[in-house]
């Protein structure tokens, strides 16, 4: 079991900075595949950015060059920098982990935070 809790989401203006964490507890975090998704009322959870357990990283094309996901794993937490942010990043994000999974889909992940509102202002 993986219990996770996200932090760092807020009200920032356009063109401004944020730094997601997602701290894991409960069970081994270097074998895991960390993700963050995000979501806004009425539509389905998007794939954000995810970090595997050797540290490959991958990005939706709607973050890609803004968006630096990193993890620690001594201290068992993975990290969400977001930069030059734009209204449309406005959505709750999700920190989710499973072990040994490369996927974009939410549905290959067993374990799920409780989400941290980002909204971002024109």
């Amino acid at each position: 079991q993986v219990q996770l809790v996200e932090s760092g989401g807020g009200l920032v203006q356009a063109g401004g900075s944020l730094r997601l964490s997602c701290a894991a507890s409960g069970s081994a975090f270097s074998g895991y595949t960390m993700v963050w998704f995000r979501q806004v009322p009425g539509k389905e959870q998007e794939f954000v950015a995810s970090i595997t357990w050797s540290a490959g990283s991958y990005y939706a094309d709607s973050v890609k060059g803004r968006f630096t996901i990193s993890r620690d794993d001594a201290k068992k937490t993975v990290y969400l920098q977001m930069n030059s942010l734009k209204p449309d990043d406005t959505a709750v994000y999700y920190c989710a982990a499973d072990r040994g999974v490369i996927a974009r889909s939410p549905l290959a992940f067993r374990y799920w935070g409780q989400g941290t509102q980002v909204t971002v202002s024109s």
